[in-house]
């Protein structure tokens, strides 16, 4: 996804609990499972700290909450100041919730409930997203290409593979370079051109001098 696709599905999810999930998947790169399972008490907002313990599945039984996907997937993040204001304004939003519903609200601690309080069903909020999805115009996207948005942004912005590896909790650096290694020729590039920078004078007489004449 490009800055411009994402402004676009935010507008379209509008200031709810939609736009909050989607804008904390392309900002942390949480799992699906991971991101309904989180609890308030799970996040720190003052200190924009965030600890995955958790994840919520569909089973045979119905909703149960698991362990993470893997051991590198309990993991702590620090959460960007945009993700933080988000789900500040969400808790307000879901305080005043509560409250009109008084003891019809389940209270589970959830930050992504349902109406009523109770784990959000994965596959509803898959139907929402698709909704705002094709009204953006982005027909071709899939709810887990939030997360390869989070990476590929990462990654553009020049943050070590290691680190982004942590970020989504893979279990090796190999998959994290093995699925992202499409965007590396760029970065690699960037790269390239920076030692050009940090190299050129004083080597030859300077790159741009040599050009020159």
């Amino acid at each position: 996804m490009t800055p411009d696709e994402i402004k676009k599905l935010l507008v379209e999810a509008a200031a709810g609990w939609l736009r909050t999930y989607i804008l904390m998947v392309i900002t942390t790169g949480l799992r699906r499972g991971e991101l309904l399972a989180l609890r308030w008490t799970d996040v720190d907002l003052a200190n924009r700290t965030l600890h995955v313990r958790r994840a919520l599945q569909r089973t045979d039984d119905g909703l149960v909450f698991v362990e993470p996907k893997t051991a590198l997937s309990r993991r702590g993040l620090v959460l960007p100041m945009i993700a933080a204001d988000a789900l500040s304004r969400h808790r307000v939003r879901q305080d005043g919730e509560r409250a009109r519903l008084g003891p019809a609200w389940e209270n589970n601690n959830l930050i992504f409930a349902s109406t009523i309080g109770t784990p959000a069903e994965p596959r509803n909020v898959n139907r929402r997203f698709a909704i705002c999805r094709d009204r953006a115009g982005l027909t071709w996207l899939r709810p887990h290409d939030l997360r390869h948005a989070c990476a590929t942004l990462l990654i553009a912005q020049g943050v070590e593979p290691r680190v982004i590896m942590s970020i989504l909790g893979h279990s090796t650096i190999l998959l994290t370079m093995n699925t992202y290694a499409h965007v590396l020729p760029e970065v690699m590039r960037d790269a390239a051109d920076a030692m050009d920078r940090a190299l050129d004078e004083g080597i030859d007489g300077g790159l741009a001098t040599r050009l020159a004449t």
